[in-house]
């Protein structure tokens, strides 16, 4: 492979390395842009080569139907019927396998043993146990009991416990989980401790007749799902250390658009965004995503990575936390309506306020966002001097700070 095939070799990779999002809002910038102004100085705005930016536009042509070729939509629908296919031949086998299975009277009734065998490595045509179970409908949690986790004598010990505790609550419903304990303890000889017997009455729910009700008004927010990591030291000697994030909205004439971005606190860089219509979890998933790729496609690894925000629904949300364990990293939240605790990423919004949601009245959404996306590439990053950063740009100061501390390594 000669010097120029290998680089564009390099280039296709790079370019499939960004996300998605972000290569959309590339060419929209592009095929937005002023007269006179250079596909090249454009990539160089957003901090990619020009190869790799006519590569962008060809995609979104065949995207459009400018030109022939096949679309993304249309890659994704044969992967999705392929998918397909080969769910339907593994439905076959489980029936085909478990007709013949059920047909032998001299083997026990249970189907466990079918399943393990479908789903073993060497199967001719190995079946996950999902679609055996679905197939079969049967439950997989009792299965991998079967398969793995014995009853144990906790268990035997917890459900006599248990069993205990119902009769005695079933013979005066008015007595709490201390004057329960005291009559499973005495009547049926099972002596536990009266957290246990708290433990064992919350679980299945056996309260006395005459407590306080439980009343559950959804004023007071929940419990944070992680630790607040930071303190307000919002400090970072190296790169992918600490991120913090949070969402921000404007009006448009079209209705509200929504952006989640992502800071490294090392650089201020706004290392990954999201813009939407909508404010749901899938904004700040899609922005963590975004900034993990970004990371990536720059030869940077993210694992351990604190990622601080406030205890919004986004934040809190399953899927996000899904997607932090995915890439390793490690969530931190700040108190209820304590802004100081997220002040530095109100201030980058502050900024984007400023220079560019106040400038005038935005008719669309996709005019708003074609603007904000300039500014945050091309003048926040690149032209934006900050003090803090001895009077460069985030772009300048990772380029410097990371450069010397990667040879030395």
């Amino acid at each position: 492979m000669c010097g120029a095939e290998r680089c564009r070799w390099k280039d296709v990779h790079r370019a499939e390395a960004y996300p998605r999002e972000f290569r959309d809002d590339v060419v929209r910038v592009t095929r937005n842009r002023e007269p006179g102004v250079h596909l090249k100085q454009i990539a160089a705005d957003f901090g990619i080569s020009e190869s790799c930016l006519n590569g962008w536009l060809k995609s979104a042509d065949v995207e459009d139907g400018a030109k022939p070729g096949a679309t993304a939509e249309q890659n994704a629908e044969n992967c999705e019927l392929r998918k397909r296919v080969r769910l339907l031949e593994q439905e076959n086998e489980v029936l085909r396998r478990a007709a013949a299975y059920l047909s032998q009277a001299n083997l026990p009734k249970m189907m466990y043993p079918l399943v393990r065998e479908l789903a073993a490595k060497d199967a001719p045509l190995r079946v996950p146990v999902t679609v055996t179970c679905r197939v079969l409908k049967i439950a997989r949690q009792p299965y991998y009991r079967w398969l793995e986790l014995p009853v144990t004598d906790a268990d035997y010990e917890e459900a006599y416990r248990a069993h205990a505790l119902f009769l005695a609550h079933q013979e005066d419903p008015g007595f709490g989980y201390r004057l329960l304990a005291d009559e499973a303890a005495r009547e049926h000889g099972e002596q536990m401790a009266d957290r246990t017997a708290w433990r064992i009455c919350a679980d299945n729910g056996w309260w006395c007749a005459f407590g306080k009700p439980r009343r559950r008004n959804g004023k007071r927010p929940g419990p944070a799902v992680h630790d607040d990591l930071v303190e307000r030291i919002v400090t970072a000697d190296a790169p992918n250390r600490l991120w913090l994030t949070d969402i921000s909205e404007h009006w448009t004439r079209e209705g509200k658009l929504y952006i989640c971005a992502v800071k490294d606190v090392y650089s201020n860089r706004i290392v990954g965004y999201s813009i939407d219509s909508r404010m749901k979890s899938r904004l700040a998933v899609t922005a963590v995503n975004n900034a993990v790729a970004m990371r990536h496609a720059a030869g940077d690894t993210v694992a351990g990575c604190i990622v601080h925000s406030d205890r919004g629904s986004q934040f809190v949300s399953r899927k996000l936390r899904r997607a932090l364990a995915t890439h390793g990293l490690v969530g931190s939240m700040g108190r209820v309506a304590a802004a100081g605790d997220n002040a530095a990423m109100e201030s980058f919004f502050s900024l984007l306020q400023n220079n560019v949601l106040d400038r005038q009245t935005w008719a669309t959404r996709e005019d708003l966002r074609i603007a904000m996306v300039t500014w945050i590439e091309r003048t926040y990053h690149r032209r934006r001097r900050q003090a803090r950063l001895g009077r460069l740009t985030p772009i300048e100061f990772e380029t410097i700070m990371t450069t010397p501390a990667a040879q030395a390594a």
